[in-house]
Parts: C-alpha cells; sequence; structure tokens
C-alpha cells in the first residue's frame, strides 16, 4: 500500500482518583493492527471542545472506535441496569460526539466491542442490555476468567466478513454481555453467534464505509485472519481516496 492512511482511534478515560490524575489509554492491540495493516494510528484523547475535533476530522482518513465499558442506557433514554458499567462520562460524551461527525462527514469507520454498540446506537438502533436476561438462551459471550473467550460465528458469504473468513467454522475472541437489539436503519447484519447475538454489521449506505464487529480482531488471540479485517478497512479507504482523486 503506497498511499498510508491517517486512521484516528479513540482512548479510554480514566478520571482523576486520590493522588492518581486522569489520563487516557489506548490497548496496543487496536495500533498495532492499524499499523500492521498499512495504516498510520493517531490516537485521539477524549477532547471538550468542538473546533479541536473538527480539525481532527478534517485531517484523517477514517477512524476506529474501540471497545471498552458499557453505554449508558440512560443516555438513550433506557433505565440503568445492574449489570451495566458505564464508560467514564467524559469518554461517553466525547464518543457520541465523535460518532456523529464521523456519520455526518461519512468518514469510514470500523467499530469494535462498544465501538459497534456506540456506532449502532448513534445512528438510531438499539441494545439488548444485559443478554443472560434478555437472551437466556444465548451462549456465554464472555468468561470473567479468560478475556480470550472464544465461540464459533455464521457469517454472510456477500460481505466484507465474509470475505475475510470464506467458509468453514470460525472462531472469534468475545468478551461482551450487552449486544445490538435493533440495527440501525442503513445496515445489515453480516454475523451472528449460533445463538443469533448479533457480531457484525456492515453499511448498505453507497456513500459511507462503517462496519462493526463486536467480537475483537485486535485482541492477543487473534488470528491472520482476524487482522485481515483491518487490511479491508485499510484497503476501502484507498479506494475511496483514489476515487476522490479522479473526480477531482
Amino acid at each position: 500500500m503506497t498511499f498510508r492512511p491517517l486512521i484516528g482511534l479513540n482512548a479510554d478515560y480514566r478520571a482523576a482518583a486520590h493522588n492518581q490524575p486522569a489520563f487516557s489509554y489506548v490497548a496496543a492491540g487496536y495500533y498495532d493492527a492499524i499499523a500492521a495493516a498499512g495504516g498510520i494510528p493517531v490516537v485521539v484523547p477524549p477532547l471538550e471542545d468542538d473546533a479541536s475535533l473538527a480539525a481532527i476530522m478534517d485531517r484523517v482518513d477514517g477512524f476506529v472506535l474501540i471497545g471498552g465499558a458499557d453505554l449508558d442506557p440512560r443516555n438513550d433514554g433506557f433505565m440503568l441496569h445492574a449489570s451495566v458499567k458505564p464508560l467514564e462520562a467524559r469518554r461517553e460524551r466525547f464518543d457520541r460526539r465523535l460518532m456523529h461527525e464521523l456519520f455526518e462527514r461519512r468518514i469510514p469507520v470500523f467499530g469494535i466491542g462498544t465501538g459497534m454498540q456506540l456506532m449502532n446506537v448513534v445512528c438510531g438502533g438499539n441494545l439488548f442490555l444485559h443478554i443472560p436476561e434478555d437472551l437466556p438462551q444465548a451462549l456465554p459471550h464472555r468468561d470473567a476468567h479468560d478475556p480470550n473467550h472464544r465461540h464459533s460465528l455464521v457469517v454472510e458469504s456477500d460481505s466484507l466478513i465474509g470475505r475475510v473468513y470464506g467458509e468453514g467454522e470460525i472462531r472469534v475472541t468475545s468478551r461482551h454481555h450487552m449486544a445490538i437489539d435493533q440495527v440501525a436503519q442503513g445496515f445489515r447484519v453480516t454475523a451472528k453467534c449460533q445463538d443469533g447475538v448479533i457480531e457484525a454489521i456492515e453499511s448498505e449506505m453507497i456513500d459511507w464505509f462503517a462496519l462493526g464487529t463486536q467480537f475483537h480482531p485486535e485482541c492477543s488471540a487473534a488470528s491472520a485472519l482476524d487482522i485481515r479485517i483491518f487490511e479491508e478497512f485499510l484497503e476501502a479507504i484507498q479506494s475511496r481516496t483514489e476515487v476522490a482523486r479522479i473526480a477531482a
């Protein structure tokens, strides 16, 4: 890849406590996967001012929305479930502003875990708040003692996820208790767990490349096929950029 796109990465956030200052951080798997696929990762902390966010949006070629704790359902008009451990408020406020900018500007985006859930919610979908209660027949989707807990996937062949994984049994790393319920308009489901829980969505909008995975292709247990998702994401950005250059 001769053109190396700038890929923004939102960051997690921990508020100041006792003698420890507030700080932002990102798991290395996210930026290592972007770099390995040919992109240049740019970590974006939860900024407070809109002008700085707009300036960043003017410069990046795409964005990866990272995972983390839970979206606070009260921000979407729902009650707080006892199982929900919300993101720090500063991060969630920023992430929602960021997602609105990505949508309005049609900047290519890849949401992972909480990032996929955010994309779905901001675009009009909603979530199950706790799989064991909302879908009691579902398989386990996380294991408190195994951060690399895996389960199988069923994928749609005519999709990016289908191109990546092909045919045969697929197993991915899963660590979530919330999941997509209603899919946002303009998206389609391209992978599910065998129990029916949604594990990947992709945009059907002709002017916006966007995809999300509930599973974690950036984690330490990821396979070479998992990392291929990042390569597909960057290749789509490269194609988009070349078309824009030709049009100009």
